[in-house]
């Protein structure tokens, strides 16, 4: 199983990524060997995990989610499934 995790940086950012050993990767972050991201601002905690049976459909939603925008990210991460379509409808590309 892979998850797709969400951090919240002390410079109050969110990091997205994805891995088969949350708990190893959280370690790395927190230790300044994960991504440059949270080596230049480690992270304050999880904001957000879901679980996707394999590599290939993790990152794909990794890289859906980096498109996001901080509200969106936070509205998932707090469960608020209304503003999510709300924020969808309104962004424009």
């Amino acid at each position: 199983m892979h998850q797709v995790y969400m951090l919240l940086l002390e410079n109050g950012r969110f990091y997205v990524g994805s891995t088969e050993d949350l708990d190893r990767r959280y370690q790395e972050h927190l230790s300044g060997k994960g991504a440059k991201a949270t080596r230049e601002s480690p992270p304050v905690k999880i904001l957000y995990t879901e679980d996707h049976p394999d590599r290939s459909s993790a990152i794909k939603r990794e890289l859906q989610l980096k498109n996001w925008t901080h509200a969106k990210k936070l509205a998932l991460a707090e469960s608020r499934l209304d503003d999510l379509k709300h924020l969808a409808r309104r962004r424009v590309r």
